[in-house]
């Protein structure tokens, strides 16, 4: 108990800002941090335009609403890879001292949309579910995009294991 009260206050002055998603689930998320962690600050939210491709004028709102509110942690949930694009090619622009993509847990978080069951998430399948009730959205992402980057990630383990012979 002390060490969670302790935690806790360890966390009080922190300042989260929410960048994507439709307004209504940001003030679900919003709402929802209140009653989870009162000793965080929700300093500003932000959903921008449904679109594939941001304009600049699009970039240059976010990335003011973002600075304005001087967040310590920005949290992105758009759809990948767009988020971790954006953050990639926005990241100099931000002020903010941790950044990270989160995707569907937006709508995980402020209930408008249902995790996978317990069992999915043990063995490691929990995108699975989802692949099946949107396969024409997800497919790209689960069947193009991820064997590329499991391809990136295994050759940085092949050159990490060259340097250390």
């Amino acid at each position: 108990m002390a060490f969670h009260a302790r935690h806790n206050e360890e966390k009080k002055g922190l300042k989260y800002f929410f960048l994507g998603s439709s307004k209504k689930t940001l003030c679900l998320i919003a709402e929802r941090m209140k009653q989870d962690f009162p000793y965080i600050e929700v300093c500003g939210t932000y959903s921008p335009p449904f679109k594939n491709e941001f304009r600049n004028e699009d970039n240059q709102l976010m990335i003011k609403a973002v600075n304005e509110a001087k967040p310590d942690v920005l949290w992105v949930g758009m759809t990948a890879p767009k988020q971790e694009k954006w953050i990639y090619e926005n990241r100099d622009k931000l002020n903010v001292p941790f950044i990270a993509a989160i995707g569907a847990v937006f709508d995980f978080y402020a209930g408008t949309k249902e995790r996978s069951s317990g069992f999915w998430i043990t063995i490691g399948l929990e995108w699975l579910p989802r692949f099946l009730k949107e396969p024409g959205r997800l497919w790209k992402r689960n069947f193009k995009s991820t064997p590329i980057f499991l391809g990136w990630v295994l050759k940085e383990k092949i050159k990490q294991m060259m340097r250390q012979e």
